[in-house]
């Protein structure tokens, strides 16, 4: 079978995710945690384990949507005998509100059948190989229920004995009226002898979980902004990324999703990085999910601060807060698309990212900014502790936003970083304690502010570059105005966005950098463009540029990390944290910009 990152769905119960593909295929289900081992892993090998309900005869066609207020997914699959209904959802606790979603675990993948015209035969393929396609277990009947023996955890099949053992898998064939419906519910437990759990009713817990996704959006409705549609769903997304008994917000639901398709750039996203931080904060507060962005800063601080010792703060985290991430490739599966290899853990681990340092600071103001910031002594003294580390590691090379293996430069973006970091010590001092030094802060701010602005601008691009004294460009540095650096009006930053735009851009469409000319367009850059071009006073570059980047979603609004610039076919990781959030705060700042736009002047007032 041939897939491409438009035809994923994304399910998630706020612990972990489920990907379906458009011929109702669940291939991929890594649990208990996003970070954890998947028992249907043909995302990445056909061969590694599989859970697919469709027409007997494939999928001729596929409509498909999510129920609204939702991330529960219905897809309309005809075949040749006609057409099925098909609703998919990682299960919520029943009567859990708002809030609560995810923090009671019932780790169950719920799955219903229905047949909207003639009578359809319904085709079943489930085919369990937990550890990423490693073990095969095998499948039998006790007492009605199908389940799995052997390997590192079980699985539980409430199938209603439709289904047929045959060894390491079950299959079947039934047939459905119109109308007529048919349920299955997956369950796993992580145990190699764990007794089987009490038994659902899958049409009961899909309708508890739409009930609970609806409770949550609407405590999080927010109108009267442009794209409100959109930045809710952003928001549900956002929200789905969330491990929520930790408040950790992973980059993406997948690993190793291609950057090119074929390629090698085949990355592990599914942890926390600190880098996102402050994107992933402001977005939760646009979004007006201060919970979440409380919450998600308490993580930080908590998993960050285990670094107080080490040489440099750490950029990424496991959800736990665990440090180590070895990097690893699983060699027996073949890649999506044949993309190798597959890798899991992150080597980013053990990469210096000075840029954290000012994202986390960042987090922290425009907590105090909604009057969401209650610190404790040791929570002062650890953001101190970033404050000046900044001061004193900030001529330091580093990696840079892009995680470049390759060797430490040093990255504008990363100085400006620091500048942030320095520059909301002084504003937060106060709230920092007796361990503050205002004055030192503010005299270090302005020393890297004057570096940034003297070394990193190129008379000969007429922009800021990507390192100091250099002669490439690069989209980190659009994040310029977003942080308050300067102004989005400034001369020099309306001549760089210019310039990005004209020679890393096609249509809104933005490359990383220079260096990077043969990758596809990255697409938070498109967003934080389009932000750049609405704080500027340009509200109809600024919706064009949004267009183009939102048109690069699949049919469901899931927004990958890249897109191809000639057809804005989405490529990589999928769905993106950071994309969504871009997609939020452009939206915010497009409807700002409005606003500026239609105000009164106030001579006309007085008039």
């Amino acid at each position: 079978m041939s897939r491409s990152v438009a035809d994923l769905a994304f399910l998630s119960d706020s612990r972990s995710c489920a990907v379906v593909d458009r011929e109702g295929e669940v291939c991929w289900w890594p649990g208990p945690r996003f970070d954890g081992p998947s028992p249907f892993t043909s995302l990445l090998d056909p061969d590694a384990g599989r859970f697919r309900i469709a027409p007997a005869g494939g999928v001729e066609r596929c409509e498909r949507h999510y129920l609204d207020g939702t991330l529960v997914l219905r897809s309309d699959l005809r075949g040749p005998g006609g057409a099925l209904r098909l609703t998919d959802a990682l299960a919520l606790r029943p009567g859990a509100v708002g809030h609560e979603l995810g923090m009671d675990p019932m780790d169950a993948l719920v799955r219903t059948v229905e047949a909207l015209d003639g009578d359809v035969e319904v085709e079943v393929a489930f085919v369990p190989r937990p550890e990423y396609g490693l073990a095969v277990p095998q499948v039998r009947r006790a007492a009605g229920v199908l389940e799995t023996v052997g390997g590192p955890e079980r699985l539980f099949l409430v199938d209603g004995g439709r289904l047929d053992v045959d060894g390491a898998k079950a299959t079947g064939r039934f047939t459905l009226r119109a109308g007529e419906t048919a349920g299955f519910v997956v369950r796993r437990v992580p145990a190699i002898d764990a007794d089987p759990p009490a038994p659902l009713d899958a049409a009961a817990v899909l309708a508890s979980t739409v009930g609970t996704w609806r409770s949550w959006s609407a405590m999080h409705q927010e109108d009267g902004i442009p794209h409100a549609g959109q930045v809710a769903f952003a928001a549900r997304v956002l929200q789905g990324l969330t491990h929520q008994p930790t408040g950790a917000v992973v980059a993406a639901g997948t690993t190793s999703l291609p950057e090119l398709p074929g390629g090698d750039a085949n990355w592990d996203y599914r942890y926390a990085w600190l880098r996102d931080s402050a994107f992933i904060a402001r977005a939760l507060l646009d979004a007006t999910c201060a919970d979440e962005a409380v919450r998600w800063f308490d993580w930080i601080c908590k998993a960050a601060t285990s670094c107080h010792e080490a040489a440099h703060v750490q950029i990424v985290f496991g959800l736990g807060g665990e440090r180590q991430l070895d990097e690893r490739e699983l060699d027996h599966l073949e890649g999506f698309g044949g993309a190798r290899p597959v890798r899991v853990g992150n080597a980013a681990w053990r990469q210096q990212q000075l840029d954290v340092l000012g994202e986390v600071l960042d987090v922290a103001l425009q907590l105090r900014d909604h009057d969401l910031l209650d610190l404790d002594d040791f929570t002062q003294d650890f953001l101190c502790q970033l404050v000046d580390r900044a001061a004193e590691q900030w001529r330091e090379p580093d990696a840079g936003m892009w995680e470049a293996r390759a060797g430490d430069e040093h990255h504008t973006a990363s100085k400006v970083m620091c500048w942030v970091a320095l520059d909301r010590g002084v504003r937060l001092a106060r709230e920092l304690g007796t361990h503050a030094d205002a004055e030192h802060w503010a005299a270090v701010a302005d020393e890297v502010r004057g570096t940034v602005l003297r070394e990193a601008w190129n008379d000969d691009l007429q922009a800021f570059a990507g390192t100091l004294g250099g002669d490439q460009l690069d989209v980190a540095v659009l994040v310029l105005p977003s942080f308050g650096f300067l102004e989005a009006t400034d001369p020099r930053m309306r001549s760089t966005v210019a310039a990005i735009e004209e020679r890393l851009g096609r249509d809104g469409l933005l490359v990383r950098s220079e260096r990077r000319r043969e990758e596809p367009a990255f697409l938070p850059a498109s967003f934080w463009l389009a932000a750049a071009h609405a704080w500027a006073g340009d509200v109809e570059r600024a919706e064009a540029v949004f267009a183009r980047a939102t048109a690069c979603a699949n049919d469901l609004g899931l927004l990958a990390e890249m897109a191809d610039l000639e057809t804005g076919e989405p490529l990589g990781n999928v769905p993106q944290a950071l994309t969504h959030v871009g997609l939020v705060r452009a939206a915010h700042a497009i409807g700002e910009a409005r606003e500026r736009t239609t105000e009164t002047p106030k001579q006309e007032v007085a008039a």
